[in-house]
C-alpha cells in the first residue's frame, strides 16, 4: 500500500529565504524519493486587484494577499500533489500564505516559518526587484506603502501556527542540514 504524502508547508515574509529553503530540500529528496513543490508565487492572477496604501493613497497592484491568487488552481494541485495514487512521498508548498490558509496548515505534516529581519527581508527585496527592473524608489515606496502592512496582518501571526521557525539566512547556519536530517527521520516513521 503506497504512503500518504508528507506535506511540508513553509512560509515566511517577503524575501526571506522560504524559495532558496525550498530548493535546497527539492534538491536533496529529489533523488531519495518522488517530490512535488508547489511554489505559490506561480499562481498569480494574470490581472492582480490593487490596494490602496493606507498612508500615501497610491495605488498598486496587489500581490501580498490571498486575493492575488488563482486560489482554486491551487486547491486543486495541492489536491492532486496530496492524493493517495500521486506517486509522491513528499509535498513542498512555500510561499507568503500556506500557513496563513487552513487547508494547507490542516493537512501540513511538518509546518516552517522562515524568518528573517524587516530590514534583511528589504535588502534583498531591493536588489531582487531592481534586477527585475524597478528603481530603488518604487521597491521602497512599495514596501513601506503596502508591502509590510500585508506582513504584519497576514504572514507575521502565521508564524504561530509553524512547528519550527528557521533562521532565513540559510547560508552560514545549519538549518538546512538540520532539517534535512529530521525530514528523512519524519518520512521514515510516517
Amino acid at each position: 500500500m503506497e504512503k500518504r504524502p508528507f506535506v511540508v508547508a513553509i512560509a515566511g515574509g517577503t524575501c526571506s529565504g522560504k524559495s532558496t529553503l525550498t530548493d535546497r530540500l527539492e534538491a536533496h529528496f529529489a533523488t531519495l524519493c518522488p517530490t512535488a513543490v508547489l511554489h505559490m508565487d506561480s499562481y498569480y492572477k494574470k490581472e492582480c486587484p490593487t490596494v490602496v496604501a493606507p498612508i500615501t493613497g497610491k495605488v498598486y497592484p496587489e500581490h501580498n494577499t490571498p486575493d492575488s491568487l488563482e486560489m482554486e488552481r491551487f486547491y486543486s494541485d495541492f489536491a492532486q500533489a496530496v492524493a493517495p495514487g500521486s506517486g509522491n512521498r513528499l509535498v513542498l508548498v512555500e510561499g507568503l500564505f500556506p500557513l496563513h490558509l487552513q487547508a494547507i496548515r490542516e493537512r501540513a505534516d511538518l509546518k516552517v516559518f522562515v524568518d528573517l529581519e524587516s530590514d534583511a527581508r528589504l535588502a534583498r527585496r531591493i536588489v531582487k526587484f531592481m534586477a527585475w527592473g524597478d528603481t530603488f524608489q518604487q521597491v521602497t515606496d512599495r514596501y513601506l506603502d503596502t508591502v509590510r502592512f500585508r506582513h504584519n496582518e497576514l504572514v507575521e501571526p502565521s508564524r504561530w501556527h509553524a512547528d519550527l521557525v528557521v533562521n532565513g539566512t540559510l547560508d552560514g547556519n545549519k538549518a538546512v542540514q538540520a532539517l534535512c536530517a529530521c525530514l528523512e527521520r519524519m518520512l521514515e516513521q510516517a
